[in-house]
């Protein structure tokens, strides 16, 4: 039994649309007992295995992190670039799943970056005594 990826999750039955399964009786199904050669074990298709590709990082955790951090819009978009990479290599691209999470990365560091500034500038603020502004 092969495993199901997202590209053989629907199989092109011939005579056939894809996706649309052979009827009983018919030839594209294995319970035919015609008397043609296509019906018996000879013609065995062969499946192509499929090497399956690890998956690129997406960086959750660290968009999730940045979310704890005061620079929100910047941090929700490193979010959305992760879920994008995730989704990414669930459809089989994997090469702009890594682009994907590549982005989520830096934008995540970006976001950690200016919400560590912002904390630092009202610490300062607030304990200078510089009330006033």
């Amino acid at each position: 039994m092969s495993k199901l990826t997202p590209k053989t999750a629907f199989k092109t039955v011939p005579g056939r649309g894809p996706g649309t399964p052979g009827t009983p009786g018919t030839p594209e199904t294995p319970g035919h007992r015609g008397g043609s050669p296509e019906a018996g074990g000879e013609e065995e298709e062969e499946e192509e295995e499929e090497e399956e590709v690890p998956r690129p990082p997406s960086y959750l955790l660290l968009t999730i992190f940045s979310c704890f951090c005061p620079a929100y819009p910047i941090n929700i978009v490193a979010f959305v670039y992760s879920i994008m990479a995730q989704n990414s290599y669930n459809e089989g691209d994997v090469e702009g799943s890594r682009r994907l999470g590549q982005n989520a990365k830096w934008v995540a560091i970006a976001a950690i970056i200016i919400g560590l500034l912002l904390i630092a500038a009202y610490c300062m603020f607030h304990f200078s005594g510089w009330t006033t502004f």
